[in-house]
């Protein structure tokens, strides 16, 4: 059986989260209470390279930061043919779990989907408020 690649020693990238902002974000404190796997989710949108680097559990900013300077900047990370709710997990991966009111997140998501059709905001508000497998919640500020 052959061996998993190591994990390259490169820098960190550090991402941290503005939870004073209010807005949507992808709730890691809904997994724990879910009893779900934030990293097993995750590591799907990693790039095949950073998959291989980041085969064992790492922490979520890790992912975060990883995704953000890498795998989104990857042709196909995003497209308009993927599900809507699948787009805005990808864009808070992207963004380093910055929130983000409607507003911005239908601005964000047609111009990372290079979409024609702006999602409207009551849309989105209604999908996000019946999500239940990304963990995206929302913040007061």
């Amino acid at each position: 059986m052959g061996k998993k690649a190591e994990k390259k020693t490169e820098p960190v990238v550090e991402v941290s989260i503005d939870r004073n902002k209010p807005g949507w974000f992808i709730d890691l404190e809904w997994y724990r209470e879910n009893n779900r796997s934030f990293f097993n989710l995750a590591k799907g949108y990693l790039c095949p390279e950073c998959r291989e680097q980041l085969w064992q559990e790492v922490s979520p900013e890790e992912i975060f930061a990883t995704i953000k300077s890498c795998c989104s900047q990857k042709q196909g990370f995003f497209t308009s043919k993927l599900p809507v709710l699948d787009s805005i997990f990808r864009l808070f991966l992207a963004n380093g779990n910055q929130p983000l009111e409607l507003e911005e997140l239908a601005q964000q998501l047609s111009e990372r989907r290079e979409d024609t059709y702006h999602i409207p905001t009551e849309s989105l508000s209604r999908l996000l408020e019946d999500e239940q497998y990304y963990g995206i919640r929302h913040t007061s500020g």
